[in-house]
């Protein structure tokens, strides 16, 4: 497995080289998941920098930036009717089913850094604000994909009414299973990302990420934190479960 000290990405288009910035965004994006594919493969520990491992930590983070300024945030995710839903939808975890966490007892869900509105969570109070569904397709980095239907909150609306400093770079998740991630402030702005509460029209069940998940259709699977315990709007680079091991930061799709 992969471990590097991610470099979180803050470059303008401008700072990137003429030739790249003429690349089409979906070739750059394809070069750079297979870039990211490549280090995987090495089994390498980037945090040496040296040699191979040093290159290949450099194009990771490069992917990361180029990826970022090449982010719209009006760009939909693609959505499907109901027919293409896929079922059984796969189980998918770091950790086998049989291992799934059950919902703690008077769980809530907590809200901390740059935000003017503190208080928990619980999912009662989360119903009460307005609900989006989709039926998106989530693609995991292992190369399989599948259809599924959500039903949640805007994150957007969310961090709006907890008067969240929205001039703030991340949005950090952690989850009472001990898994985390993180995503930017404009992924978690998109229209598309909802705090999930039902999957297929019914209420969250463990393995589906009970009590709420972060559900994101425009990243790679493994941004779509189950069983959420907190979340933390902040300026400090907060990494994650996978990508303090390796994973591109930013993982669009």
């Amino acid at each position: 497995m992969i471990r590097r000290r991610h470099v979180p990405p803050s470059v303008s288009l401008a700072e990137i080289s003429p030739e790249v910035a003429k690349l089409s965004r979906r070739r750059l994006l394809r070069n750079g998941l297979s870039l990211g594919s490549l280090a995987l493969l090495t089994g390498c520990d980037l945090s040496t920098h040296s040699g191979v491992d040093a290159a290949l930590w450099a194009m990771l983070r490069f992917n990361d930036r180029v990826q970022s300024v090449l982010y719209n945030p009006q760009r939909l995710a693609e959505t499907y009717p109901a027919s293409a839903i896929t079922r059984p939808f796969r189980f998918n975890a770091y950790y086998p089913i049989w291992e799934t966490r059950m919902v703690p007892e008077n769980w809530r869900l907590a809200v901390t850094g740059l935000v003017a509105d503190k208080s928990p969570w619980t999912v009662d109070r989360l119903r009460s604000l307005p609900q989006q569904a989709q039926i998106t397709r989530h693609i995991c980095i292992e190369g399989w994909s599948q259809i599924g239907q959500w039903n949640g909150v805007p994150l957007h609306l969310f961090l709006r009414r907890v008067g969240a400093d929205l001039r703030a770079r991340y949005v950090a998740f952690t989850c009472f299973d001990g898994y985390s991630t993180s995503i930017d402030m404009a992924s978690a702005l998109h229209p598309q990302t909802i705090l999930a509460l039902d999957f297929e029209q019914q209420p969250l069940t463990p393995e589906w990420g009970a009590p709420v998940r972060l559900r994101i259709p425009v990243k790679l699977g493994f941004k779509s934190a189950k069983n959420l315990e907190s979340i933390a709007v902040t300026n400090t680079y907060p990494g994650g479960f996978w990508e303090n091991q390796g994973y591109d930061w930013f993982s669009g799709v």
